[in-house]
C-alpha cells in the first residue's frame, strides 16, 4: 500500500510537467529521489535506485544523520546488488552494524555466513522493508563464491563437484550434485556466469573472456 501511494504521487509530478522537479528546493528533490529510489529498488532496477538515492544520500543535510542514515538503509543493498560495498567506517557512522556481516558474507562468497546473518537480523531488515531484497543477495554470493573457485583452480572446464564441496563445506550439507548443476544453470540462464553444463562430463566450461561479467553490466 505504501508503494502503491507512493507510485501515485511520483506519477503525478511526473505528469504534471517533466520539468517541475527543477522547480523544487533541495529538500523536495532529496525526498521525491528518495522515494523514487525506494520504488525503483522494489522493482529490481537497481541501476536507477541507485542513482536516485545516492542523489538523495548526497544532498541530504550533512546534520540530518537519522534521515541520512535512512537513505542509506535502502541504498547499500542497492549498491550491493551492483557490486559495489560500503566501508566499515561508513557502516559504524551511522549505526548500520546490522550489514556488516552481509557485506563480508558476500565479498567473500559465505552463504552460510549470509543466511546466518539474515537470520540473526531479521526483525530489523523486516522493519526496514528490505528482508527480501537481502535475500537476493544469495545468488551474488554463490556467484563471488564460483568465481574464487574459478580464479583458483585457473581452468576454464572445472568439474561441478567442487562447487558442490564448497557448498558442503560451507554447512550447506544437502546439497548434492543435482542441487549444485541446478544452481549453475540458473545462474548461466540469467548472465550471472558466461558458459554452459557439460552433462556428459559433469563439468562446467566458462567463456575464456569475462567468464563472470561485472554485476553492473547487466543488473
Amino acid at each position: 500500500a505504501v508503494v502503491s501511494t507512493q507510485s501515485t504521487g511520483i506519477k503525478a509530478i511526473d505528469n504534471n510537467n517533466k520539468d517541475i522537479k527543477d522547480d523544487y528546493t533541495i529538500a523536495d528533490r532529496v525526498t521525491y529521489n528518495y522515494f523514487v529510489g525506494m520504488k525503483f529498488m522494489f522493482d529490481n532496477e537497481f541501476k536507477a535506485a541507485d542513482r536516485c538515492l545516492t542523489f538523495a544520500f548526497e544532498n541530504c543535510l550533512k546534520t540530518s544523520l537519522g534521515n541520512k542514515r535512512k537513505i542509506l538503509t535502502y541504498l547499500i543493498p542497492v549498491k550491493i546488488s551492483l557490486g559495489f560495498m560500503p566501508s566499515r567506517a561508513l557502516l559504524k557512522k551511522y549505526d548500520l552494524c546490522e550489514f556488516e556481516n552481509v557485506v563480508t558474507a558476500v565479498r567473500n562468497g559465505n552463504i552460510k555466513l549470509l543466511n546466518d546473518t539474515i537470520e540473526q537480523h531479521a526483525p530489523f531488515f523486516i522493519r526496514a522493508g528490505i528482508y527480501l531484497i537481502l535475500e537476493k543477495l544469495r545468488v551474488i554470493t554463490l556467484r563471488n563464491l564460483f568465481k574464487k573457485i574459478y580464479i583458483i583452480t585457473s581452468s576454464f572446464q572445472m568439474d561441478v563437484a567442487n562447487f558442490k564441496n564448497a557448498l558442503n563445506w560451507l554447512g550447506l550439507e544437502d546439497v548434492d550434485l543435482d542441487d549444485t548443476e541446478c544452481v549453475l544453470a540458473n545462474m548461466i540462464n540469467d548472465g550471472f556466469i558466461k558458459g554452459y553444463l557439460s552433462e556428459a562430463h559433469k563439468k562446467m566450461v566458462v567463456s575464456k573472456v569475462t567468464a563472470f561479467p561485472a554485476l553492473k553490466d547487466f543488473l
